[in-house]
């Protein structure tokens, strides 16, 4: 199998020897349930201080949760998807020409997580683009399908506003005052992956993505509607989150566990892959300027407890995580006090 994506449009009868997990590290579906309580979360609420309660218990008991009443038109998802399938549609040697497991590239169409360095590969093909300052970013985005860029461009500035709001729900959720944690990031990049999954033919033997925490700040996710493939480790268990109708599932990222000194969780996440479809998903990173300082803001150390992680900066951060296997551990405790 020389070919350098996933998404030919070959169906595979068989996993190719270098998909195939070791025994010991499988995504055992069978034991996976549905995790039933995911927090959703209506934005649209009169009530903010409700809203800023309910975020304040999911950000500590899940690290996750969906939210409805976002403010992202459904016009905007829907051209998303739409232009996102007709991408990963294109014939095999156009999406070539994009091609690239350069990880410091702002435009590159790849797979797996890291080819260079991993031992065994995940089965997921991804377009990976920097999204801010767009009038940067744009011009080198993919053309084809022709209304790729304005589509996409649209989608990207209607999710840095819902980012930005989120932002300042959990920055209160913590008792802060609101623009504290946007403040701390920073002007924040905003990378996106399309994520495709084409189908595979033995899912149990391997990942979409394995088991790993985000290294930004939030990530806003939107999932494909009709094929599930989104598990969390909740309790020590992996469940599956279930795709919630005009709904975007909220990962928080490492940086804001670190800058809530740990009261809130970057949850551990992974994508499972289907035996008879392919699946879709689109996720948006918010991101701390490169110089951003991240640390624990005094008022919640001031009552005694210690910062548990040094600061440090996004920088120095994101260097080390893209220099480690995906999930041999987690970035985030190298940086502990």
């Amino acid at each position: 199998m020389d070919t350098k994506v996933l998404s030919t449009g070959v169906q595979y009868s068989n996993l190719p020897e270098s998909y195939i997990r070791p025994e010991s590290d499988r995504p055992r579906l069978s034991e996976v349930s549905a995790c039933d309580d995911v927090p959703v979360i209506d934005l649209g609420l009169k009530d903010r201080s409700q809203v800023v309660k309910q975020i304040a218990e999911a950000c500590k008991s899940y690290g996750f949760f969906q939210v409805t009443n976002h403010g992202v038109s459904l016009e905007a998802v829907e051209k998303m998807l739409q232009v996102a399938t007709e991408f990963f549609s294109l014939p095999v040697e156009e999406k070539l020409k994009l091609y690239s497991d350069d990880p410091s590239k702002t435009m590159r169409l790849s797979t797996s997580f890291n080819v260079k360095k991993e031992k065994v590969h995940n089965w997921r093909d991804y377009l990976r683009l920097h999204c801010y300052p767009l009038d940067k970013y744009v011009p080198e985005w993919p053309s084809n399908p022709p209304d790729f860029k304005e589509i996409v461009s649209n989608y990207c500035m209607e999710v840095r506003q819902l980012g930005y709001r989120l932002e300042e729900l959990i920055s209160e959720s913590l008792g802060l005052e609101k623009d504290c944690v946007k403040n701390v990031l920073g002007e924040q990049g905003q990378h996106m992956a399309v994520n495709y999954y084409p189908p595979c033919p033995e899912p149990e033997l391997t990942y979409g993505l394995p088991g790993h925490t985000d290294p930004n700040a939030l990530t806003i996710l939107l999932q494909d509607l009709h094929v599930a493939g989104l598990q969390v480790l909740k309790d020590g268990k992996w469940v599956a989150v279930n795709p919630h109708p005009n709904a975007f599932v909220i990962n928080l990222g490492d940086q804001l566990q670190a800058l809530s000194n740990g009261v809130y969780k970057s949850v551990w996440h992974r994508a499972i892959v289907n035996a008879d479809k392919p699946r879709l998903s689109i996720a948006s990173f918010l991101c701390p300027c490169d110089d951003a300082l991240i640390s624990a803001p005094n008022s919640l150390t001031d009552d005694g407890s210690e910062a548990v992680y040094r600061g440090y900066t996004y920088a120095e951060y994101y260097k080390k995580f893209w220099s480690r296997d995906l999930e041999k551990d987690n970035c985030l405790d190298l940086f502990k006090n």
